[in-house]
């Protein structure tokens, strides 16, 4: 009978504590960013979009700009805590640290760097070059 390879209760619950206090950091970055987004310039508030445009269209091209930009941070922070979900699912499991690929055990280091890591250094590389 092979003994399944995983990490220890303990290391689990440390894992466990460092994922919730990212999501908690995340959570609260996305909800800044929100704010951020969804407030606008109450001086430009009662203008038409015309008349912004119309008045100061490169400062209008910066809103658009920075906003969009604001909007791609808040979507791969969205992927990013969506991964970390998946993550505590795995710890539940007794999955996580386990390469999903050769099924070793996936060093502490590099689990602590990226919590989400569901492949170990040598097959993400190797993953990567098949590309």
């Amino acid at each position: 009978m092979t003994k399944k390879i995983k990490y220890p209760k303990t290391k689990l619950k440390k894992f466990r504590k460092t994922i919730l206090d990212k999501m908690e950091n995340i959570s609260r970055e996305m909800g800044e960013m929100k704010n951020g987004v969804l407030n606008t310039d109450s001086s430009k508030a009662n203008m038409s979009p015309d008349s912004i445009y119309s008045v100061h269209m490169a400062d209008a091209g910066t809103d658009s700009h920075e906003r969009e930009k604001s909007f791609l941070f808040l979507s791969r922070e969205d992927s990013y805590y969506r991964n970390l979900e998946n993550a505590l699912e795995r710890i539940d499991s007794e999955a996580f640290g386990v390469c999903q690929i050769c099924g070793e055990l996936i060093p502490e280091e590099r689990m602590m760097e990226v919590l989400n890591a569901t492949k170990c250094v040598d097959c993400k590389t190797r993953d990567k070059l098949n590309l």
